[in-house]
This record gives structure tokens, C-alpha cells and sequence, in this order.
């Protein structure tokens, strides 16, 4: 019997293979920020691009996936591999009839999408219309992503974690190849974007393919709608795809809100959470990643303390890894923003904008990525209906705080209102894990916050006084920028880790292995 693998190194892997996908991503945000800037054009695109990304969430890696994961595992754990494929034949089936159809009318449709989540931009009728092309070419985007999630629910629950972590790298590369080489070739060149999305998608459908076969489990067509286990997805998904509605509504509804503000503010919006979203996927999607099969596997064997352990390692790697991590986006968002993207049509102006919008949404990064990690704790279980109930309550509170910050800090009021909804989020799924008695906090917890704070109050400091004065940033000829960046960050990096082997942290006192 082979030993169950090492969560650390799961982790690495997954977060090695991110690290690489988000690396690629801002050399193509940086591309598209020097070719296109942030205005009508970059509004546009975003704004499209938008629509089918919230449907891949839903469909695909959102309310899909929460359903499919634990029921995969399930039958994987306690029954033969001829039912796994079968319920894998029939689910992979279902979802395709039924995301096709999503996609068909999606393109149909489009003029009313726009209309209806971004009506500020009807009243520029070349905008609108621009909006309206680039969503109907990229709206089939959805079908190949709600089949590459399939495949990587599939690999993920055979520890297979590189290969799915590695995909979204094909996406970038397809951004990039196509905004430096084929712009010209478009009237107008964003269009090139539009299409890269639409080729992205189908490599990464195309690179699952052969992983599938090597396991036996790649996909044959077997209409079955009444297959026992294919309702259970079903049954499952209700709710949760009302649980990502929540949240995919809460964005759709921001964006509304930006597109009555000036010109460049969705971009902006954009810029910031690409940054943020760097740690937010580097830990946050790789814990959940590789969580939820561990988690779901405890469920079903009724390990009731590992469950908890596995719990208790995610929340303190995340605190230990996502608190500094929020703390130098402030620190260093002017510095940042103006190294990655202040070139070409990205203007100074460009950058404070979008600072404010960094610092904002920094603010509810660790509830961002704890919610990644304490969700999973109830869908293993397969109860999907309380995240949801805590997810309407935070949506009504993002809008309620939507209303409050906009005419205070215009964009960047949205961001805020995102960040601390988020972190409502993950206490009110804390709380209910305590309630459930699902999960116990290990001992340590006090001796740990006191140790974690102390060692932020240096990083901080080392931060603050390493970085200088913002304004230098924004005159800096590039290279410099990249050689103080770089010390800027080191320093911070060499003193919070520093600080944290001091007070006696051991990377052997994270080790936990997957059930």
C-alpha cells in the first residue's frame, strides 16, 4: 500500500505550477496594459471577457466542482472502478448537452448581457457594440472550461494535481502570443484577445486528454439524466450554484456600479485584482484544490479528527502565508503597480488610481483565501446549503457597504466592499465548523497569533523604509524599478521568515499528510 502523500508537497506542486500560470499572467496584463492602456477598449474587453468567467465558475469550477468532488470520491473510495467510470462517463455527458446549450444562447443573447450587466456603457453606442462582439466570440469559452474542470475534479481525486494546476498557463500564453503577433491583424486589434481566449480555451481541454486515458477514466458519451449518481450532482449543484451565484452576482453587481464611474475604472479594478489575486491563487485555490478530495475521502471513512487536523494545518498555513502577503500589497502597491504596469498607454494617473483599488481589496485577502479553505470543510460533508445561506448574507452586506463607500472612494469602495465581505465570509464558515462541532482548534492557537503578529510588525517596518517615497516610483526609469522591487521584496521576505525561525517556527511543524 502506497503512503498518502505529503499535503507540503501536494501543495508545492500546485503552488509551483500557479506560480508559473500568475507569472505568465501579468506578462500578458502586462502586454495588454502597454498595447491597449486602460480606457474604452481595455472596459470593453473586460467587461466581456466578465460574462463567460462567471458562467466557468458556475458551471465549472464553482458549484460543479463542489458537487462533483466529494460524490467522485465517494465512489472512487467505496465502490469498483467500473461505477466510478460510469459515473464519470454520464456525468461528463450531462454537463456537456447542458453548458452547450448555455454557450449557444449566450451568443444569441449577448446585446441583452451587456445591456443588463453593464448598462452605463449604452449610452456609447461604438462601446456597446465593440462589448457585445468580443463577448459572442469568447462565450464559448465556457464549454471548454466546464470540461477541463471536469478533468481536473477527475485528476485532482487521483492526486494528479500538477497537470490541472498547470492549464491555465495555456490560456496565458495564448493572450500573449496573440496581443504581440496577431493585433494588427484585426480591426479593431482587440479582437485578437478575444479570439486568444477562444483558442486558449480548446488547448486546455486538449492538454487533459491524454492524463485522462493514462487513468483509465477519459470520457465516452452515455446519456443517462436519470443515473442515481448523476441526480445526486444534480441535487447537489442546486445550491451551490445559487452559493457561487451569490458571489459571481456580487461581481456582476459591482461591475454596474463601475460602469457609471469614469472612464478607466473597471480597468483599474482589473489591474488591482489581478495583483491581488497572485497570493489568492498561489494558496488560496491550491489549498482548496487539494483539500476537498482529502476532506472528502475522511468523510466518507468517518475520520472525524484527521478531517479536523487537515482543517487546522489549512487555516494556519493560510494565516502564515496570506497576512504578510496582504500586508506588502499596501506596503508596496505603488511600487508594484509601477514596475509590472506603468508603460506605454498605462499612464502615472493609471497607477494611483489603481493603487487605491490594491490597498482596498488587500484588506480582505485573508478572508478571500480562508474561505478557500473552510468551504471545502462543508462540502466534503456534502452540505452545500449553509455556505449559501452565509453567502446570501454576505451579498446583501457587500451591496449594503457597495452603497456606503462609492460616493466616498468611488472604484475603490467596491474593492473595499469585496474585501470585507470576504472576511464576514470566512467567520461566519468558521463559526458554523465550530457550531458542527466538525471542527476543534488544536492547542497552540494563542501561543501562534502572538508570535505570526510580531513578526508582521517587522516585516512592516522593513517594508515601509525599503520602499522610499511613493512618488520616486512613478519616475524611475524601468530597470532601476525591477532592482529595488526586488531588494524591496527580499528584505521583507528575508525579515518575516527570519523573525518566525526566531520565535520557533519549523517547516517540519507544518507537515500533514493527505487522508
Amino acid at each position: 500500500m502506497n503512503p498518502a502523500p505529503s499535503l507540503l508537497r501536494s501543495l508545492a506542486t500546485v503552488s509551483s505550477m500557479t506560480l508559473l500560470s500568475r507569472i505568465l499572467g501579468f506578462v500578458r496584463d502586462f502586454v495588454i496594459a502597454r498595447s491597449f492602456g486602460a480606457g474604452m477598449i481595455t472596459d470593453a474587453f473586460f467587461v466581456a471577457f466578465r460574462l463567460p468567467n462567471l458562467l466557468r465558475r458556475l458551471f465549472a469550477e464553482g458549484a460543479f466542482s463542489q458537487a462533483f468532488v466529494p460524490l467522485l470520491a465517494e465512489y472512487k473510495n467505496r465502490r469498483g472502478d467500473t461505477d466510478t467510470k460510469q459515473l464519470v462517463d454520464r456525468t461528463a455527458t450531462a454537463l456537456l448537452i447542458v453548458v452547450l446549450l448555455v454557450a449557444c444562447l449566450g451568443v444569441i443573447g449577448a446585446p441583452l448581457l451587456i445591456y443588463t450587466t453593464a448598462p452605463g456603457f449604452s449610452a456609447d453606442a461604438g462601446k456597446f457594440a465593440l462589448t457585445v462582439e468580443l463577448t459572442r466570440i469568447m462565450f464559448p469559452y465556457i464549454l471548454f472550461m466546464a470540461l477541463v474542470a471536469l478533468a481536473a475534479g477527475i485528476l485532482n481525486t487521483w492526486s494528479r494535481f500538477a497537470l490541472p494546476a498547470f492549464t491555465p498557463v495555456l490560456l496565458n500564453l495564448s493572450l500573449i502570443g496573440m496581443a504581440l503577433f496577431a493585433a494588427p491583424w484585426f480591426d479593431p486589434p482587440v479582437l485578437a484577445l478575444a479570439w486568444a481566449v477562444f483558442l486558449g480555451g480548446i488547448l486546455q481541454l486538449a492538454l487533459q486528454v491524454p492524463a485522462l486515458k493514462r487513468i483509465g477514466m477519459l470520457p465516452s458519451f452515455d446519456w443517462a439524466p436519470n443515473d442515481p449518481g448523476v441526480r445526486r450532482i444534480l441535487t447537489l449543484m442546486g445550491p451551490a450554484v445559487l452559493g457561487v451565484s451569490v458571489s459571481q452576482i456580487s461581481l456582476l453587481i459591482n461591475t454596474i456600479f463601475a460602469s457609471f464611474l469614469p472612464s478607466g475604472s473597471v480597468s483599474w479594478l482589473y489591474y488591482a485584482d489581478r495583483l491581488m489575486e497572485f497570493p489568492a491563487g498561489l494558496l488560496g485555490a491550491a489549498l482548496g484544490t487539494i483539500l476537498l478530495p482529502s476532506l472528502a475521502k475522511c468523510h466518507a471513512d468517518d475520520r472525524h479528527e484527521k478531517f479536523s487536523a487537515l482543517l487546522d494545518w489549512g487555516l494556519r498555513l493560510t494565516l502564515m502565508l496570506t497576512l504578510p502577503a496582504a500586508l506588502a500589497l499596501a506596503i508596496l502597491a505603488v511600487p508594484l503597480l509601477a514596475t509590472l504596469f506603468q508603460h506605454g498607454a498605462f499612464t502615472a494617473n493609471d497607477v494611483l488610481e489603481t493603487r487605491t483599488a490594491l490597498v482596498a481589496y488587500s484588506v480582505g485577502l485573508a478572508g478571500l483565501i480562508l474561505v478557500k479553505v473552510l468551504a471545502p470543510g462543508f462540502y466534503a460533508r456534502q452540505d452545500i446549503k449553509t455556505p449559501v445561506k452565509i453567502a446570501l448574507i454576505t451579498l446583501v452586506a457587500t451591496q449594503a457597504m457597495n452603497i456606503a463607500f462609492i460616493g466616498w472612494i468611488r472604484h475603490a469602495g467596491l474593492a473595499l466592499s469585496i474585501g470585507l465581505a470576504s472576511c464576514l465570509n470566512a467567520f461566519l464558515l468558521w463559526r458554523g465548523l465550530l457550531k458542527r462541532e466538525v471542527y476543534r482548534p488544536a492547542p497552540g492557537w494563542y501561543a501562534f497569533l502572538g508570535k505570526l503578529a510580531l513578526a508582521l510588525a517587522i516585516l512592516a517596518a522593513t517594508l515601509w523604509f525599503a520602499a522610499g517615497d511613493n512618488s520616486a516610483w512613478l519616475v524611475l526609469p524601468f530597470g532601476e524599478r525591477i532592482i529595488r522591487l526586488a531588494l524591496t521584496v527580499a528584505a521583507g521576505i528575508g525579515a518575516y521568515f527570519a523573525t518566525l525561525a526566531l520565535l520557533g517556527f519549523r517547516l517540519r511543524n507544518f507537515r500533514q499528510h493527505s487522508a
